[in-house]
């Protein structure tokens, strides 16, 4: 069949859930059985979300081909299990440097560049990038998020472009428009005039949308409903409300149960068939609803936002709910973490993340919560600087090395056991430039780790920094009782460190959180969180 293109836009307000949606919507279309694929347009002018500060724009994604991403690829991937690319990134940055660059080398013929159609017919090509494929690898479904909100300037061409396509595409094209119903607490009343206005201003610009979904706090009824559906030229049955539910992965079943999917394919002349059973799902659902002892897990780190560790946090819920709990994440802002504070502030956990992280804020708390932690033998994973602070801390505490630190922190110290990896010393841009993507990763025969991926010798994770152990004090860490058990075979570099002799105290200089999903949790958070349930006294 043809390609089919889902377009999820957003009106009244950010942070609607777009993503969440436009996931859910993919996970069920999957369920039917058709190959699919996400991708998130953003509308601001950086190349990509790399430079930006997590408290701009919460945490950054890496893909597995080494591209710095939205964070709503992060949920992409949990939901659907794709492996996402560059290509499902688009931001406004990188469509203006391709067509700046294409009137460099004299592409458009002397002509004038505009907005429109230059700009615009990049964006469609973004689009449509990979429908040219037939057969096995083939897209039967590209779901496309715009982000942002309408009416927003920086959208604009990507409107255009959207309702370019729709007028070329025919019933090839569906446009599912997420919006607001706020309710007035002092008028007792939901109120749809928000989502009324975010409709009209998407038909100023010619586009109609065919589903729309109403994102509430409070359950609405049919007649609110069909009062949307008349006001805003749209059918009954493709009005859906998208309630604030206990978990976000419970959103794929309500509006499966809604109709979203089967409206979907309806509009763009498929027939509907089945309603999918997603046993696997609703089997997760059913052991996270029974979920009832908690277990409460540090995550020490610098930014207390809850999206800067967004992958984190969810793998860490999906491997408690696979363990039968409900992990309770508590921030440790590693800036208040101080040999006076530490054991009041992690006393009681039953677990330690040590959060990834650049620059040197909040590094001495994240070393002295590693000492804590590794001294009173509490379950701890470190991730990427995270790894890095355990390793210092033992240099420091273990190993006798006063002024051990990276030469990221410290550029004169004497004991230099984090170091900047050999390629990056002549790096000068920022932008794009760590180490980035999936690399291998040999594990040691016998070695936690080598257990905890099921006995399997290599293993390929995702990777986002630009320091490293340095390998002249390898030695003496395996001596001391730091055991470097996963080498990356081609460049002889550190990737995961272990102590055996603690119940569970591993740092990866690698991010697994990037790999977890619903249906398969990563195994190091797996094992971590069963560590953390065996550890509450």
């Amino acid at each position: 069949m043809d390609t089919k293109y889902v377009f999820v836009t957003g009106g009244v307000v950010s942070s609607l859930g777009k993503g969440i949606i436009a996931a859910s919507i993919g996970k069920l279309l999957q369920a039917r059985g058709y190959r699919v694929t996400i991708r998130k347009f953003d509308p601001y002018i950086n190349i990509d979300p790399g430079t930006l500060n997590p408290y701009e724009h919460g945490e950054c994604y890496v893909t597995d081909d080494g591209f710095e991403t939205d964070l709503d690829l992060g949920h992409y991937e949990r939901f659907t299990g794709i492996r996402t690319t560059r290509n499902n990134s688009i931001t406004t940055g990188r469509i203006y440097k391709a067509v700046i660059d294409r009137e460099r080398r004299g592409d458009y013929l002397g002509k004038t560049v505009q907005v429109v159609p230059h700009v615009t017919d990049e964006i469609k090509r973004r689009i449509m990038m990979g429908t040219s494929d037939k057969g096995s690898d083939g897209l039967d479904f590209i779901i496309i998020e715009v982000g942002g909100t309408i009416g927003d300037i920086e959208s604009a061409p990507f409107m255009e472009a959207i309702r370019q396509l729709r007028w070329e595409l025919g019933r090839n094209a569906v446009c599912v428009h997420l919006t607001y119903v706020p309710y007035l607490k002092a008028a007792g009343e939901l109120k749809t005039k928000p989502t009324q206005h975010s409709v009209k201003e998407l038909q100023s610009m010619g586009i109609q949308p065919d589903i729309l979904v109403l994102r509430t706090e409070r359950h609405l009824d049919d007649n609110l409903r069909m009062k949307v559906a008349s006001f805003c030229n749209v059918d009954l049955e493709c009005v859906v409300q998208s309630e604030d539910m206990p978990s976000i992965y419970e959103v794929p079943v309500s509006i499966q149960r809604q109709g979203l999917d089967a409206a979907i394919m309806r509009k763009t002349g498929i027939p509907v068939g089945e309603t999918p059973a997603m046993k696997p799902w609703h089997e997760f659902l059913d052991k996270q609803r029974h979920a009832t002892r908690e277990v409460s897990i540090a995550l020490v780190g610098k930014y207390d936002l809850q999206d800067a560790y967004k992958s984190i946090r969810e793998s860490l819920n999906l491997a408690g709910v696979y363990n039968d709990v409900k992990v309770k994440v508590r921030f440790v802002n590693s800036e208040e973490v101080t040999a006076e504070s530490v054991a009041t502030l992690l006393g009681g956990m039953a677990g330690v993340v040590i959060c990834p992280g650049f620059g040197g804020r909040g590094i001495e708390g994240k070393i002295t919560a590693a000492e804590y932690s590794r001294t009173h033998d509490i379950p701890t994973f470190g991730i990427c600087l995270g790894m890095q602070m355990m390793v210092i801390e033992f240099a420091r505490n273990v190993l006798g090395y006063q002024d051990a630190n990276s030469t990221e922190m410290s550029a004169d110290t004497t004991h230099p056991v984090i170091d900047l990896m050999e390629e990056q010393k002549t790096v000068t841009n920022l932008g794009g430039t760590m180490r980035l993507g999936s690399y291998d990763c040999e594990l040691t025969e016998g070695s936690r780790v080598y257990d905890v991926y099921g006995k399997t010798s290599i293993v390929r994770e995702r990777h986002r920094h630009r320091y490293e152990l340095n390998n002249t004090y390898k030695e003496e860490y395996e001596q001391a009782g730091m055991k470097c058990v996963g080498i990356n075979p081609a460049a002889d570099l550190v990737e995961i460190v272990e102590i055996p002799d603690k119940r569970w105290y591993i740092g990866t200089q690698f991010h697994p959180e990037y790999s977890s999903t619903v249906l398969h949790p990563h195994p190091l958070f797996m094992s971590f969180v069963k560590a953390c349930v065996g550890s509450e006294k």
